[in-house]
């Protein structure tokens, strides 16, 4: 969330960020916010001046029934400005509901250093590996998943509908191993702590990492219960800590989670439906941290670097890209793409966003640091980045280590996870 006093201080600097997002719709919404801003300091000014009369009326009306002189005309003021006051709180506090209504509805400022323009303008920061050559024509995921029965996508569209693939055999034990192998390299070696959040939660916890009240058509809700099933552990791991103030020497404080997660809007277009690129429910370990803002750049490039390393053990030719500020997400301010390649389909499949929020998310969930001891409190810097998301790394991995007998080798990084050297057909 914005900070309003932000708006009013630099409005031309916020409305240039905000312009560099390309959305029509946040036009003149700036200036909105200002004369609402105006109008409710106007309304405090008012009702300040009403109640200091009042108070000197109290008082005079105080002393002259002590000395026992007349106060009816004080009195017939007091409950004219009562009144007064009574409705310039329910103004003020209509302008607080419409003021707040609008700000929770605008996305982050856009990082000065991401490049402008639209999904064209992203650019490739960085790449690791060689893109495999094959002596035959590397197959496709979907083909290869069958053949070696690692999933069964008819069956789990029979089950629950398209995009909610079934995992069976040797494909569930590679859930399993994944999620093990990432979280014990970033607990054991990275330093985060796991947690294992509920997989629902509740709107304030939504609202919190702003995933409402944005995107609540694209989230799947339980409304009996008031409750969202979560679209990635970052919505619970960020909340963990709300409304609390940490201690300075507690930053960067790092949690990681593995979770399924659950979204709508995949595959809603009809694009790249084929398959693990896009489903509704997959599973994924995230990272979370809440860091000094003054430190808040070196510690998203760090995130960056350990959701890189996943990739790097898992042998797949990766490329990180920058997205450019009218393509980067409504919450983050700055966000990197980590894209493996994958052979067998010809693509780039993303299988990491890694992110900066600075201070949009923990305004809206209300976690503070104290510098110092004594100092007020200030706002951390959220971060959080996929390391990884699990159908376009196994669609990846299939795709990059299969040979030309059928099988597919599994990177050594895995095998003491998985138990195999490879994934091998069945008779």
């Amino acid at each position: 969330m914005l900070d309003v006093k932000r708006i009013r201080q630099d409005p031309d600097g916020v409305r240039a960020a905000l312009g560099r997002r390309l959305d029509p719709s946040l036009e003149g919404q700036v200036e909105r916010v200002l004369a609402l801003d105006v109008r409710r300091r106007e309304l405090l000014v008012e009702t300040e001046r009403l109640k200091a009369g009042r108070n000197t009326a109290s008082e005079e009306v105080a002393r002259r029934k002590k000395a026992k002189e007349p106060a009816d005309d004080l009195l017939a003021e007091l409950k004219v400005s009562g009144d007064r006051v009574k409705a310039l709180d329910a103004l003020l506090r209509e302008v607080d509901a419409e003021i707040d209504g609008l700000v929770i509805t605008l996305p982050n400022l856009s990082h000065p250093a991401s490049p402008d323009g639209d999904a064209s303008a992203n650019r490739v920061v960085r790449s690791w590996g060689e893109i495999p050559k094959f002596d035959f024509s590397p197959l496709p995921h979907w083909e290869l998943g069958e053949r070696l029965q690692v999933f069964d996508l008819p069956r789990g569209a029979k089950i629950a509908g398209s995009g909610f693939p079934v995992y069976t055999g040797v494909g569930a034990r590679l859930i399993r191993s994944l999620s093990n192998f990432m979280l014990d390299l970033h607990t054991r070696e990275h330093g985060y702590l796991e947690l294992s959040p509920p997989y629902l939660v509740n709107e304030a916890t939504a609202t919190g990492t702003g995933q409402l009240p944005k995107f609540a058509d694209e989230m799947y809700q339980v409304p009996i219960d008031g409750l969202y099933l979560i679209p990635t552990a970052e919505v619970p791991v960020t909340n963990f800590r709300r409304d609390e103030i940490l201690d300075a020497a507690e930053l960067p404080v790092s949690y990681t989670a593995w979770t399924p997660c659950f979204r709508r809007e995949a595959g809603a277009h009809g694009k790249d439906t084929r398959g693990l690129i896009r489903v509704h429910q997959f599973d994924k370990v995230e990272l979370v941290r809440l860091v000094d803002p003054a430190r808040s750049d070196e510690e998203h490039a760090l995130m960056t670097q350990q959701a890189e390393t996943v990739l790097q053990r898992l042998e797949l030719p990766y490329r990180v890209l920058e997205l450019a500020a009218g393509d980067t997400g409504f919450a983050a301010a700055r966000t990197f793409d980590l894209e493996a390649w994958a052979p067998g389909v010809a693509a780039w499949l993303e299988v990491s966003s890694s992110s900066t929020f600075t201070d949009f998310q923990a305004r809206r969930a209300n976690i503070r640091f104290r510098p110092a001891v004594g100092a007020k409190p200030e706002f951390v810097h959220t971060l959080n980045a996929s390391a990884l998301a699990f159908p376009r790394v196994i669609a990846a991995l299939l795709e990059t280590h299969q040979l030309a007998d059928g099988r597919v080798r599994v990177p050594a990084a895995l095998v003491p996870y998985l138990g195999v050297e490879f994934l091998a057909p069945t008779a």
